[in-house]
Formats: structure tokens, C-alpha cells, sequence
């Protein structure tokens, strides 16, 4: 018998998660984009809301009814199919662990976000991950990889952290194509960066079908990802479960005021998504100019940009120039991608610096 508790074999499994660097190696603070935090912070009116006094004594609303409400004005969808959460992150989690346990799988695109494959883990399910095409999801290799033990798909849409989005046709296919009994998680976590024109269609799915359901975040364009909101909707069974167990009290009174108040500013909704747009272009403009040092921007439609290192520099040394100038951006061996540095879209001196740093680094002058 053993003399200390022992893990159970699918927890050793897992890598704990390791968010983006705000430090270097030596303990300097460097501005962070590492993490697809909001460069402008967040819309005035959530930071007012933030500072109104309440009683901390008190617990919040655990069915975060108001803001289930306001979410279901803005996207017409009945408050009673909306469920809240710490972050959305703990919605994925959930979401496995609702689906699926040992003897499961749990299958999603090879550079996925990696919350994927701890919530499998997590609860004891097998994570399985499908061939890419050039770093973005291949619908045709998710339903080749689905076997009778799937339970549950994710898709990230756009995919953290390539950036990469599939269209509209593409998900209802990948949705068409699952059986009825495998769930479909769509992770929405930057689709408010999307143009108009370009939704994945992914509310309408979890709107009219039993086995979708979409999840979205406050901590990306909302600029509020230290107040840890999330919600996902789906049919009333779908949320019932993730309702069953979630935590009781799993979002702050804080956290729902200032939800509430972004919501309503729509102007800063605009204009972060207006900026990113802008800073976007141009700092890819600036990675193809570099195309014949073999440095090569994925198309992203998120705040972010994943640079893929094809030459003879190499993404550790980017990496160390870029922390001398007082940047830090993400590097993501752990997720098989060592050539690679995930850069989120800052303001412009932020994005002009470095700019400067690679095109040194690539002989082409500041």
C-alpha cells in the first residue's frame, strides 16, 4: 500500500499551462505581447465600473442574470441558453469534462490552443490532434481522425496561436460532418476581431443544434482578462450540464459590472477592432518585405500575428532581441512550434519597434 496519495495516471499526463512572459531572463519588465492583451486596456466605462464600491462579504450573482440578459440582447439569444464562466477557459474544461472521460477522445487541430489538450487530460480522455494545413484547420483531417470514441471537437475560430480562421462553409461542413452524439465546441475567444461578413456562423449552429457549442471571452477585445469573464451558449441541455458543474459563484461581482459596462460601449468595441486592423496590416506588410530573409507572417484574423522563422535566423534568437528592446512575445516549442514567434498586434510604436528589431536582425537596416 502506498504511504502518500497518488495521482491518478491522465493528471501525470498533463503540462501545466504556461501563459506569455512579462519578464527576461535577468528579471527586466518588458511590455508585454506575449499574452493578446488589448494594447488600448479597456473601454472607461468598465473601469468605472470596476471602481464602484460593493460589499466584498457578499457573494456575486451566481447566475450572472443580468449579464446572461445583456448577452442575449446583443446577440439574440434566450439569456437561458447562455452560461457564464471563469474566463472561457473554464467553459473548455467543462465542456470535456461534461463529454467525455476515460476510454474517450477528445480531438482537435494540431496547433490548437493548448487548453485543449489539458482538458482532455483533465478528465481522463484521450487528446487527439489532426494533421494541420500550413498551421491552419483541416476539416477534411478532423473527420478522417473522428473514430466511434470521439466525443468531443474543438475548433478554435480563429485558432490561437496561429491565427487562422475557417469560413462560414467550412464549419457548418466540419459540423455536418460529426455524428449527432460528438459535441462541437466552436472557441470564439477573438471572433469579435473579424470584419463583418466574416462570422463563422458558429452562433447560428449552437442556436438550431444539439450537439454545438460556441464559447467567447472578455479578456481578448474587452480588454478585461484580469476580471476572468467567459460565457458559451448552446441548446438548454448543453448549458444544464455545464451549469451542473460549474463553479457556484464562478464569476466576481466585479467582473460582472464591468462585463456589463463593456458591452454597452460599443465605440470601444470599434475602436479596438479598428486599430487592430490597421497595426495588423501594416506590421505584416513589414514581415513580407523580409520574405527573402525567410521570415513569413500566417494570415491572421485575430490580434496577433504567428512569424514563422524559414531561414537561417532562427525564432530563439528573434526571441532574445526583441527581450533587449524591452519586448516580450511568445515562443512555443511546447506547442511544435520552435521556428515560430506569436507577436500580439500592439500600438504603433510598439509594432514599429519591432519592426525594427527584425529587419536588423534580418540585414535590411533599421
Amino acid at each position: 500500500m502506498a504511504d502518500t496519495p497518488i495521482m491518478k495516471p491522465w493528471i501525470e499526463g498533463i503540462h501545466a499551462y504556461v501563459p506569455g512572459k512579462s519578464t527576461s531572463a535577468d528579471g527586466r519588465k518588458l511590455v508585454k505581447l506575449s499574452a493578446n492583451e488589448n494594447p488600448l486596456g479597456c473601454s472607461a466605462d468598465a473601469l468605472a465600473a470596476l471602481a464602484v464600491d460593493h460589499t466584498p462579504a457578499a457573494y456575486p450573482d451566481p447566475d450572472a442574470a443580468a449579464l446572461r440578459a445583456a448577452l442575449g440582447r446583443q446577440h439574440g439569444i434566450d439569456p437561458a441558453r447562455i452560461v457564464c464562466g471563469t474566463g472561457s477557459d473554464e467553459l473548455l474544461n467543462l465542456a470535456a469534462q461534461g463529454f467525455a472521460g476515460p476510454g474517450d477522445e477528445v480531438l482537435f487541430s494540431r496547433y490548437s490552443f493548448a487548453v485543449y489538450d489539458i482538458a482532455a487530460r483533465r478528465c481522463g480522455a484521450t487528446p487527439v490532434e489532426a494533421p494541420d494545413a500550413d498551421y491552419g484547420t483541416d476539416v477534411d483531417a478532423l473527420l478522417a481522425a473522428v473514430t466511434e470514441r470521439t466525443r468531443v471537437v474543438f475548433l478554435a475560430n480563429p485558432n490561437n496561436p496561429t491565427g487562422t480562421c475557417l469560413p462560414r462553409a467550412e464549419v457548418e461542413r466540419l459540423h455536418a460532418g460529426l455524428p449527432g452524439d460528438v459535441l462541437l465546441v466552436v472557441d470564439q475567444a477573438y471572433a469579435e476581431y473579424l470584419e463583418p461578413g466574416e462570422d463563422d456562423g458558429g452562433l447560428d449552429l449552437a442556436a438550431h443544434h444539439a450537439n454545438v457549442l460556441v464559447t467567447r471571452t472578455f479578456s481578448k477585445i474587452y480588454g478585461l482578462a484580469g476580471e476572468r469573464i467567459g460565457w458559451a451558449t448552446g441548446v438548454p441541455g448543453l448549458v444544464d450540464v455545464l451549469n451542473r458543474i460549474r463553479g457556484p459563484f464562478n464569476v466576481t461581482a466585479s467582473g460582472q459590472r464591468a462585463a456589463l459596462a463593456a458591452l454597452a460601449d460599443t465605440n470601444f468595441l470599434a475602436r479596438s477592432r479598428e486599430a487592430n486592423r490597421e497595426e495588423r496590416k501594416r506590421f505584416v506588410h513589414a514581415i513580407e518585405a523580409l520574405g527573402n530573409h525567410w521570415l513569413r507572417a500566417v494570415p491572421s484574423k485575430a490580434n496577433f500575428v504567428l512569424v514563422l522563422f524559414e531561414g537561417d535566423l532562427q525564432a530563439e534568437t528573434a526571441l532574445q532581441a526583441i527581450a533587449d528592446a524591452g519586448y516580450a512575445v511568445r515562443h512555443l516549442p511546447g506547442q511544435g512550434l520552435p521556428q515560430a514567434l506569436r507577436i500580439t498586434i500592439g500600438t504603433a510604436r510598439q509594432m514599429d519597434d519591432i519592426t525594427r528589431v527584425l529587419r536588423t536582425l534580418c540585414g535590411a537596416g533599421a
